[in-house]
């Protein structure tokens, strides 16, 4: 196969759908994503057994547990993916939605637009329900996708490409609106993040490794996040059953997600009563805790946290921790240390938690809540395409208003400039 070649036609294709996609009509979007859901659950049982080919693949070629846990697909997926399509389509269309109307001296009115971004080229590694996620998000928001799935997903990642062919089918879009690249050979990456002639924006999803490359050689936008460490905080007026539900939440529902907490702060004067028992929870989960000279004292099991620990995502059993004075001392740690991603504190105290949600420098600021929520479902985004830390553009889950952009509008009556 020339790769080249190969990747050029599919950016063609996806241009010109890209064309038709932003002039289709609320009803009809929604009408794809229904068929969409549909197939999916009516092919449970294909999606599943092309999954486990996938699975047992990535057993014999030694892919380790974090990526083994993104990469399988159950029941209870199959049905989230299909209820994220529904949500989808609940969700109101921004597209052509004007607003911002102002009236200017010479007496033109000027607004703007929501209009979508174009084609956006989407990269990422084992979890097959992004496949489902993005393909959602781009057609509601009027957008062709162009997906590059991993390897390892191959098999899963084909079956599904057929299901969401049959739903634009069906309402009559173009299939090439959505595209699986077919191929696992990795010179089509580097073809897909410098066709700036077909691509708007390029969505990497992946470990550090894959969005560190992408963002290094991509000659087009990156929406990006390159890793989760995210924090959980413990205040001097945390209520303690609180504490340890949304710690032992965050840290130990699923190791290897972005949004999982890899730190555990928590105020000194609190730490001797509260920092024993939660670590006990911690613990009693397989969690080895690294951490400062104070929570060695208080925890004997705990190990030296390195001056890395502090800013390492693990997706693994090991969490950092560290006794601080309080809020300030907490607040500084975060935004020094953290990946900008995720972060919650634990308090009763209302001006403290302002105070953090204010200060604290993360795409996501959360009060009294696992940072396990910290997902473009949970937040009624109906899914997301990923999760960006960057600053311009779109923050935090990228739904469908972060795959649009605005246009500026003006009304006249014959007005000319004088």
């Amino acid at each position: 196969m020339n790769i080249q070649h190969y990747m050029e036609n599919i950016g063609i294709a996806a241009r010109d759908a890209s064309r038709l996609m932003a002039s289709a009509d609320t009803k009809t979007k929604n009408l794809a994503l229904k068929h969409i859901a549909h197939a999916i659950l009516r092919e449970q049982a294909t999606l599943l057994a092309a999954n486990q080919k996938d699975l047992d693949a990535a057993r014999i070629s030694g892919l380790d547990e974090a990526l083994l846990d993104r990469l399988t697909l159950t029941e209870k997926a199959v049905h989230t993916m299909a209820e994220g399509l529904h949500q989808i389509a609940n969700l109101a269309d921004p597209i052509g939605e004007m607003n911002h109307f102002k009236y200017r001296p010479s007496g033109i009115q000027v607004g703007q637009m929501r209009v979508p971004l174009g084609v956006i080229g989407i990269i990422y590694e084992a979890r097959p329900n992004v496949t489902v996620d993005a393909a959602g998000l781009c057609i509601k928001s009027g957008n062709a996708a162009i997906l590059r799935g991993g390897s390892e997903a191959i098999h899963c990642n084909q079956a599904l490409a057929k299901l969401v062919h049959e739903g634009l089918l069906a309402a009559n879009l173009p299939t090439a609106a959505v595209q699986v690249v077919e191929t696992t050979d990795r010179a089509a990456v580097g073809e897909l993040i410098t066709m700036k002639k077909y691509v708007d924006v390029i969505v990497p999803r992946g470990g550090k490794g894959l969005i560190e490359r992408i963002s290094d050689e991509a000659r087009i936008p990156v929406i990006k996040h390159l890793d989760g460490n995210c924090h959980v905080y413990i205040d001097d007026d945390a209520d303690f059953d609180k504490a340890l539900r949304i710690l032992e939440n965050s840290k130990t529902q699923r190791l290897g997600t972005c949004n999982t907490a890899e730190s555990m702060l928590i105020a000194r004067g609190v730490a001797p009563t509260m920092l024993p028992k939660l670590a006990a929870m911690l613990i009693s989960h397989g969690i080895e805790i690294r951490g400062c000279p104070e929570t060695m004292t208080l925890v004997p099991e705990a190990k030296h946290a390195s001056y890395e620990d502090y800013y390492t995502e693990y997706l693994a059993a090991i969490i950092s921790c560290k006794v601080v004075d309080g809020l300030e001392e907490a607040i500084a740690h975060i935004n020094h240390h953290s990946s900008q991603h995720t972060e919650s504190i634990v308090t009763e105290n209302y001006t403290k938690a302002r105070q953090f949600l204010r200060e604290v420098d993360s795409s996501s600021v959360m009060v009294n809540a696992s940072t396990r929520f910290a997902d473009g479902f949970e937040y009624g985004l109906g899914a997301e395409i990923g999760i960006s830390t960057d600053k311009l553009h779109a923050r935090g889950p990228v739904g469908l208003e972060g795959l649009t952009s605005l246009k500026y509008v003006v009304l006249g009556d014959g007005h000319v400039r004088t």
